[in-house]
């Protein structure tokens, strides 16, 4: 395919993959359970932090951290007992475990008490056009409290070459505003064209077949190959495309 018929492929595959129908078998379908900002994206992010491996597992054990929190995510980070983490104890998804359950619940009342928030604390403030140093920042920020060096790894450091897919998708959810009705867009403050596509095995895989990644390892010289390409299509909102590999590759198995 030439640049013409490719980008319109991938526009017609974003559109058809970008509706409410997607939220029913996607994480996203958890924060859309909240109407509070906070509540939002208190629920994503913890949502986003546990997304690998099967998705239906993926939703049930979100679903089972909101109700953990007695589906009022803000409420509980900012006012919740040290007794009430007990609560947790029978909490894992894979490698997330309780501990580190306990200590995101923590930090993300650190995070909204002493840095303004989620929203404030990704924020790119470095003069570029991606998240790279943003989502480094922000790991040094949500680790200021006590934890243990092993709930460090649920958090990636794209300078240290990560993907960080997990993190990504959830800045998606919380920047893109294209009134579709997936993405949440209740981070005024940030800007759309500066996400990068979630690059997992899914995407990555689709993108190498419509070549608009050569890269073959997931890690950030990928990402940042990917946001080339999809830039080249529509820089103001890059990310919209990751309907479009995601779709291909779970869906159509392109």
């Amino acid at each position: 395919m030439n640049f013409n018929e490719l980008k319109e492929f991938l526009d017609e595959k974003t559109s058809l993959y970008n509706n409410p129908k997607f939220i029913e078998s996607d994480p996203i379908q958890i924060p859309h359970k909240f109407n509070l900002k906070e509540d939002i994206e208190i629920a994503a992010f913890l949502s986003a932090t546990i997304a690998w491996g099967n998705r239906k597992m993926i939703i049930r054990n979100a679903s089972k951290m909101m109700d953990l929190l007695g589906n009022s995510p803000y409420d509980f980070v900012m006012n919740h007992k040290s007794y009430h983490l007990d609560m947790f104890e029978s909490f894992v998804h894979r490698t997330f475990n309780y501990i580190d359950f306990q200590c995101f619940i923590k930090s993300l009342k650190h995070i909204y008490t002493n840095h303004s928030g989620l929203e404030n604390s990704l924020s790119i403030s470095d003069g570029t056009n991606n998240y790279q140093t943003a989502i480094h920042k922000f790991k040094q920020l949500f680790f200021e409290t006590e934890h243990l060096k092993r709930t460090q790894k649920h958090i990636s450091d794209p300078l240290k070459n990560s993907a960080a897919k997990r993190i990504h998708m959830f800045l998606r959810w919380m920047v893109r505003n294209d009134n579709k009705g997936v993405d949440f867009g209740v981070w005024k403050t940030h800007n759309p064209a500066n996400l990068s596509c979630p690059l997992d095995i899914h995407s990555g895989n689709v993108a190498r077949k419509l070549q608009l990644l050569k890269r073959k390892q997931n890690d950030w010289k990928a990402v940042h190959e990917l946001d080339t390409s999809l830039r080249s299509f529509d820089k103001r909102d890059p990310s919209k495309y990751d309907f479009a590999l995601f779709g291909l590759g779970v869906f159509e198995k392109f």
